[in-house]
């Protein structure tokens, strides 16, 4: 498998100040990968679910820990539905989503845009 991309999966953790307020900080990791873009069925059919797919992201089944947030060329895609193509493959299908830019301080805490 081609493995030439780069993407970053984002975890989100929710801890709790002194006074009890939520603090979310967003960390990242990145892993190698292929990305493609989704097939016509794939982002005709996610659509008539009110999805809006851009790609289709293929990497190793252990690199995947459940990551619902994906940084690739600068933006933030959501995942919408994972496959399990082979035993030790996995395929992501993405989409760009309304409030999934970030901006990472290096305090470890993250904003919107």
């Amino acid at each position: 498998m081609d493995r030439s991309d780069i993407i970053t999966l984002y975890t989100d953790t929710v801890t709790y100040d002194d006074y009890g307020v939520a603090v979310k900080s967003r960390t990242g990791r990145e892993v190698f990968c292929k990305v493609d873009s989704v097939t016509r069925s794939e982002f005709f059919e996610a659509g008539r679910a009110g999805l809006n797919p851009e790609y289709r992201i293929t990497m190793f089944f252990g690199d995947y820990e459940g990551e619902t947030l994906v940084g690739y060329n600068g933006k933030n895609y959501s995942v919408y539905r994972t496959y399990q193509a082979k035993t030790d493959i996995i395929e992501l299908y993405v989409e760009r989503k309304v409030g999934t830019d970030i901006t990472i301080t290096t305090g470890g805490g993250s904003s919107g845009s």
